[in-house]
């Protein structure tokens, strides 16, 4: 299956889902992780596809999601910062979706600059998820974030 660049960004812009999640992790330095993750998912009958889309980019796991849906996930930083943002960046997004990536790529951005292990960077970090999406993060949720280490 050949699939172009005007063709991936129709689909995800359908399809597709830039997410930050956020979670508590006691072996942290801040007793939070945060993942970058970037997804599309099909029926299972559709598998193909989301190959078909691994083999474009050439990067990510096509897996089970929930019952019959099937998923391919980028979440390797290296991948994310070499070949999901820069094609985003040269294929614009042409939905709302298109400022979901570019809040994504600020995070991606921050935590490759190591920000995301600073509690002031933590917190820009969730500022910037909790605007992303349907779903929203707040700090709250996650209790008090540890101070950075001295």
């Amino acid at each position: 299956m050949n699939l172009d660049a005007q063709w991936i960004v129709g689909f995800t812009d359908g399809e597709g889902c830039f997410h930050i999640g956020i979670s508590k992790h006691s072996d942290m330095t801040l007793g939070v992780q945060v993942l970058p993750e970037f997804t599309i998912v099909q029926h299972a009958r559709d598998v193909k596809v989301l190959y078909a889309i691994k083999a474009f980019f050439g990067c990510g796991v096509v897996r089970k999601n929930h019952g019959d849906r099937m998923c391919w996930r980028v979440r390797k930083l290296q991948d994310l910062k070499a070949r999901i943002i820069p094609f985003f960046d040269q294929h614009d997004l042409k939905t709302i979706k298109r400022q979901d990536y570019l809040a994504f790529r600020k995070v991606v951005e921050a935590v490759s600059a190591r920000q995301h292990l600073d509690a002031d960077g933590l917190k820009q970090i969730m500022k910037i998820a909790e605007r992303m999406n349907r779903g929203r993060i707040h700090e709250n949720d996650l209790g008090k974030v540890k101070s950075s280490p001295s």
